[in-house]
């Protein structure tokens, strides 16, 4: 903040759990609607990385804080290491060199940074496996169980066009870590999340087999760029499929995939705007006003805008566990 990198001090946010059953955090946060920086025109969720635009090849040294390596192991763990050829030592396979740790210059939570592969690869915002499980392991590396990772593609709110994800630390609860889902593929660990704001695809894992689950939950995300269908992606740390409903087993990791109706050039919503958060039930509004008044309802309302229509997630829903499992 001394250094005059961040666009606003973010100070301690004024919170309100709104009642109902959904636990919606609210978060008034009026600085980000104001100060942060204006998304980018993007017209389909393939669209290619324009070098003339806003690109993360631009942000100042002091902006990153540092860098995540994966180093080599001589062990294979399931689901993740290529195996050896001719006896040399085993590799991830397709795994970047390095991805930085950058901090978000209009955060909406404490330590809000952003995860960004080599930039100079000059890739667009369309998730790869190999940043997905980097993700997944910084969140259970992490010795907050309140810190988080997502992504929005183009068309779901993601403001950039250089690939990157979210992370940030949220202390409160949400319904999305504990809350049931009906199994689509056992095997996989693929599930419907069901009890939430937002219907969504649920893939769960724990520290063994990450690059598996990093691989399966990738598949969806290609299905659905592939078919210009934009999504929000929600990793946090969370219970099993089938434990009891808020247990306080946090042991491993859910990844929440939300197919939903694209935003290419739509008004922004006056209280808050629905992203990977939002749809997580973590609300950062925008103005005092909407803070107070903010209703489960309302939210709900505002949320349900932008869901795919209930025989159009049906019919992807067959879709998905067609691709996984064929």
């Amino acid at each position: 903040m001394k250094q005059g990198l961040f666009r606003y001090p973010l100070g301690e946010l004024q919170t309100r759990i709104l009642p109902g059953e959904m636990h919606f955090v609210a978060q008034l946060n009026i600085q980000r609607g104001l100060e942060r920086r204006k998304p980018q025109d993007i017209q389909s969720v393939r669209q290619r990385f324009d070098p003339q635009q806003f690109h993360f090849s631009k942000i100042k040294p002091g902006e990153i804080l540092f860098c995540l390596t994966r180093s080599p192991s001589p062990h294979v763990p399931a689901g993740g290491q290529a195996p050896a050829q001719d006896g040399a030592e085993p590799r991830l396979p397709e795994t970047p060199n390095r991805v930085l740790v950058v901090i978000n210059v209009s955060p909406l939570e404490f330590g809000h940074v952003l995860l960004i592969p080599d930039p100079t690869l000059c890739l667009p915002q369309i998730l790869t496996q190999e940043l997905l499980h980097f993700g997944l392991e910084a969140v259970l590396l992490s010795a907050h169980p309140g810190f988080r990772v997502g992504f929005n593609s183009l068309g779901a709110l993601a403001s950039v066009n250089h690939l990157h994800l979210h992370g940030f630390y949220l202390d409160w609860e949400l319904l999305i870590e504990s809350a049931p889902s009906k199994p689509l593929c056992p095997a996989l660990n693929f599930h419907l999340l069901q009890g939430v704001p937002a219907p969504g695809f649920l893939f769960y894992g724990e520290g063994r087999g990450l690059g598996a689950l990093a691989r399966a939950a990738c598949r969806v995300t290609d299905y659905l760029v592939e078919n210009e269908i934009a999504h929000n992606v929600f990793v946090t740390r969370g219970t099993a499929p089938g434990e009891p409903a808020r247990s306080a087993a946090r042991s491993g990791v859910r990844v929440v995939v939300w197919a939903r109706k694209s935003c290419f050039g739509a008004k922004e919503e006056a209280a808050f705007n629905v992203a990977l958060c939002e749809l997580a039930g973590h609300l950062p509004v925008k103005t005092a006003q909407d803070f107070q008044s903010l209703t489960e309802r309302s939210a709900l309302c505002t949320i349900q805008k932008y869901l795919l229509p209930a025989p159009q997630l049906s019919r992807l829903q067959d879709e998905l566990v067609t691709l996984l499992t064929g």
